[in-house]
């Protein structure tokens, strides 16, 4: 069972604080979806909730089956798919993955060949990644969280430049891959979260408590 504690966790850039003081755990089994306007600064709660940067007070505490996991171990029990996130465009697709793949344990069940015919880009997997489109690049960075054998998923935006068809792809693959792991999803658009069974506002963390 993997957990996420935020405790009192605050964050600011100069002057102006993002969040304040958030008291929140995320469980593994859940699906939770951060909302909030635009330029709220969910990114910025997604990026401390995974360890990505740190908070400006108070902890984030990760936990495996009650034991704590530090914070430079995090890392390989986590996956990432955001604006931020950058692909190595220099790869093929068939090269990303198995760049990608030495690093976090592939799903059970699959190879990269077949996730690649699920991403619908068999004609494209000797495409170097730069040439891919938008809509391409968003499929493969998606695919990277849902094909790693790891407890928590978290994604930021998660259909933007996507189309009907991919954005159809997107809810397949998160009913059927996200079973028993920890997802957290970054959105004001309740067609990326409307799976999700649990949310958090961030505007309710704006002042302090």
């Amino acid at each position: 069972m993997f957990e996420i504690h935020l405790q009192n966790t605050s964050k600011r850039y100069t002057h102006e604080w993002i969040f304040r003081n958030l008291n929140y755990q995320f469980f593994a089994g859940n699906a939770y979806a951060i909302i909030g306007p635009n330029g709220s600064g969910k990114s910025t709660l997604l990026q401390v909730a995974s360890g990505f940067i740190p908070a400006s007070k108070g902890k984030v505490c990760f936990k495996a089956n009650d034991n704590t996991i530090e914070e430079d171990l995090i890392h390989a029990q986590i996956t990432i798919a955001a604006p931020y996130v950058e692909l190595i465009e220099e790869f093929t697709l068939l090269e990303f993955l198995q760049f990608h793949f030495q690093f976090k344990k592939m799903m059970k069940g699959y190879d990269i060949k077949e996730i690649i015919s699920e991403l619908g880009l068999q004609q494209a997997k000797d495409k170097y990644l730069k040439n891919f489109s938008s809509g391409m690049k968003q499929r493969v960075k998606l695919a990277t969280c849902f094909y790693s054998d790891v407890p928590v998923i978290m994604l930021d935006e998660p259909t933007t430049n996507l189309d009907k068809p991919g954005i159809e792809w997107y809810h397949r693959s998160v009913l059927k891959l996200i079973k028993n792991k920890l997802m957290i999803i970054c959105s004001n658009e309740a067609k990326e979260y409307e799976f999700c069974n649990q949310q958090l506002n961030i505007m309710e963390y704006k002042k302090l408590k």
